[in-house]
């Protein structure tokens, strides 16, 4: 029986290039595209991390057509999605605080748009396919440098399958002085999203980007599995934040590294709620002289649920300096792993590294690991891990409770204490966010 290629469930050549025949795409791309699927086919699945086995393939929807066309402005999104972005607080937030908003649902972004002042500076944030038709160039030069097909099997599957995801190019020497966010939706059950984010940085320039995820909980599992390249030039500074609550039915198994030249510096901030399954662990490669690198990353993991996050960070040049800060929170017999890596290679003489890894343990049903591998090459540097498991302490309960505040109340404040180092690298809008959902977290998980 021939194959249906308008069947999103059928992962194959067909799909494949049906997707790329919508998107208009160029030869190189369908190319890659194609390769990416027969290195995803070849490779086996990752034992080494969270238990992968009810991820059910033959299930999952590669590809969802969008509903509408891509929008700039949110009267002419339909009610239906534009009620969703709204009862988030995006549009809101785009008037208060932001330089651009870029919104998916499902496979496709649906709004875009930055404010003229950026745009008469020459940056350009919009949807990857639209950066592919209107600066080809830009993308065929950078697209996969960074994260290669073969990289690993989630990465080949979303280089074949790729859709949506944000492209922000930054001039020379231009400071974007208020964040720009991407906001992803997954809202059809058993859905697969992939989208693909492009971030450049030329020499000199600034730019905070601040992506958020969610999804409704359906009984079926969903799949989001995405890829993030970041390429920070001469003396450039890239700020990535993320803050994903997925739903609990959510496998989020994606892969985010960046490539910080001379004297530049990347910082990731990275903020895991929800989610059945996370594997994640952002990676800054120092390749320039000076370069600096940190990672903050906060993962929360309750019943049901497999936090595998971490870290890497590879010097590969002298005088680079790099820190790596993990908290985790396990409660209601959840389980958080720390999996990292620091890398010294050789001639990476005169460079700083330090990974602070602690866990917090609010019951005893709970479990947290850690995994760190530290592989040091070369000489006169300066590194140091250290790690802490701990539980909520007595006296602070104590203490709290009798100056009149609930059980829960001082747990809460207890945890907001605890993961204060992620929350102060926040802007004010997002860590009030944040205290939100550590609040409703420990709803219910007192006694």
């Amino acid at each position: 029986m021939p194959t249906n290629p308008n069947d999103p469930h059928l992962l194959s050549v067909d799909l494949v290039r049906s997707i790329s025949e919508i998107k208009n795409e160029p030869y190189w791309m369908t190319e890659y595209r194609l390769k990416a699927l027969a290195l995803y086919q070849k490779m086996a699945m990752p034992t080494w991390g969270a238990d992968l086995s009810e991820l059910t393939f033959p299930d999952i929807s590669y590809y969802v057509k969008p509903v509408v066309k891509q929008q700039n402005s949110w009267q002419e999104i339909p009610d239906s999605i534009k009620n969703t972005f709204e009862a988030l607080g995006v549009p809101q937030a785009e008037r208060s605080y932001l330089a651009g908003v870029g919104a998916q649902f499902e496979s496709e972004i649906v709004y875009q748009n930055l404010q003229q002042e950026w745009k008469d500076k020459g940056v350009v944030f919009c949807d990857i396919e639209t950066a592919l038709q209107n600066h080809p160039e830009l993308v065929k030069k950078y697209f996969g440098t960074i994260i290669p097909a073969h990289d690993n099997k989630f990465a080949a599957l979303n280089s074949a399958v790729w859709s949506g995801g944000s492209f922000v190019y930054v001039p020379a020497g231009v400071k974007i002085d208020m964040p720009l966010q991407a906001y992803f939706r997954i809202d059809q059950q058993k859905m697969g999203q992939f989208e693909r984010t492009l971030i450049i940085a030329e020499p000199g320039s600034f730019v905070h980007y601040v992506e958020g995820c969610s999804a409704p909980t359906y009984r079926s599992n969903s799949l989001h599995s995405a890829v993030v390249e970041i390429i920070a030039h001469e003396g450039a500074h890239v700020r990535y934040t993320t803050i994903q609550n997925w739903s609990t039915n959510v496998y989020n198994l994606v892969t985010k590294r960046a490539v910080a030249y001379k004297n530049s510096t990347v910082e990731w901030i990275d903020g895991n709620f929800g989610s059945k399954v996370t594997m994640k662990y952002p990676c800054i490669i120092l390749k320039g002289e000076g370069a600096k690198g940190q990672i903050i990353s906060i993962a929360v993991a309750g019943k049901g649920q497999h936090q595998d996050a971490g870290a890497k960070i590879i010097h590969m040049a002298p005088n680079t300096r790099s820190y790596i800060i993990a908290k985790s929170i396990s409660k209601d017999g959840g389980r958080s792993s720390y999996r990292g890596l620091l890398k010294v290679c050789k001639g990476a003489t005169g460079s700083h590294a330090r990974v602070q890894c602690d866990a917090l343990l609010l019951d005893e049903h709970s479990r947290t690991d850690t995994y760190p591998t530290v592989i040091t090459a070369a000489e006169r540097i300066d590194t140091g891990h250290e790690a802490s498991v701990g539980k909520i302490d007595e006296e602070q309960m104590f203490y709290l409770q009798s100056r009149g505040f609930s059980e829960q109340k001082a747990q809460t404040m207890i945890v907001n204490g605890f993961i204060d180092v992620f929350v102060q690298e926040l802007p004010m809008e997002y860590a009030v966010e944040i205290n939100r959902l550590i609040a409703h977290e420990m709803e219910g998980s007192i006694g």
